[in-house]
């Protein structure tokens, strides 16, 4: 039985060293679609007056599933171009790290649909930038190395950006909270996308 373990462990570190390419490959087309979509969302929310709690979420919510959606999408094409599988063990290891801090994320949310007077709006965004950040962070252990550093700093903006806020005293105010979101799901993985591009491509070059 724990022979059997040890094996079946092994292989999956030994396929995670192998599919780290693939992750790689995929990451600055996946930091642009998703930065593309924060700052298209971010926009959009208050020319069409998303400035309710409920709306707010379900707003960001949408926002978070489209980004979802892209990045799969760009994953499996590039698993079927290098021929991988793409649902295989290691893929199945990534989603598990995501999915508690990502659910602790829509469950704040969610509260907020409940209740829109328990936090105030601009104040989710740092909640939900925290919770993204450790999520990334323990993607980060079955990618490169950068994609921890990416997600750490996430999580210490998050922070410190719920205290600040808090110190502040900031009002409710949603295009601050818009604005908030379009700066760290936009233009900063549009800005991390940019530098994976260049770094793998002269990666890729030597």
């Amino acid at each position: 039985m724990q022979n059997d373990w040890a094996e079946e462990h092994l292989h999956t570190i030994r396929t995670l060293m192998e599919r780290v390419a693939l992750y790689r490959r995929a990451l600055a087309p996946v930091m642009f679609l998703t930065g593309g979509t924060g700052i298209l969302f971010s926009i959009c929310g208050p020319l069409l007056k998303v400035e309710n709690p409920i709306s707010f979420v379900i707003w960001w919510l949408a926002a978070g599933l489209v980004a979802f959606l892209l990045t799969l999408f760009v994953t499996r094409r590039q698993a079927l171009k290098d021929k991988e599988p793409f649902w295989s063990n290691p893929t199945r290891q990534v989603i598990y790290s995501l999915i508690p801090p990502l659910f602790a994320g829509i469950s704040t949310g969610i509260a907020i649909v409940i209740d829109g007077t328990i936090i105030n709006p601009p104040f989710l965004p740092a909640f939900w930038i925290m919770f993204y950040g450790t999520a990334l962070y323990a993607a980060g252990f079955f990618m490169r190395r950068g994609m921890k550093l990416f997600g750490f700093l996430f999580v210490i903006a998050g922070g410190i950006m719920l205290i600040v806020l808090a110190l502040l005293k900031i009002p409710v105010d949603y295009n601050i909270a818009h604005l908030l979101m379009g700066i760290f799901f936009g233009v900063i993985h549009i800005g991390y996308g940019v530098y994976l591009h260049f770094t793998e491509k002269s990666v890729d070059e030597q």
